[in-house]
């Protein structure tokens, strides 16, 4: 049984910092191109980071043990 709850934990925390590397990883990729001269690319990957973050929000909820 301790087994299981630390494996349920394990995935927890692997999936949160799963989905907050993905959004840090889609800001620093929009900077760069914004910064780097394509500016509409930028914005477009921008707006992945609230998408990424609302998607981990509704993971951490789904997978909560009641």
């Amino acid at each position: 049984m301790a087994n299981a709850l630390t494996s349920v934990g394990t995935r927890h925390r692997l999936g949160t910092a799963l989905f907050l590397a993905a959004a840090v990883i889609s800001f620093l990729l929009s900077v760069g191109l914004w910064f780097t001269g394509f500016r509409a690319e930028g914005l477009f990957v921008g707006l992945w980071v609230p998408s990424i973050l609302a998607a981990g929000a509704f993971w951490m909820t789904a997978v909560r043990q009641p």
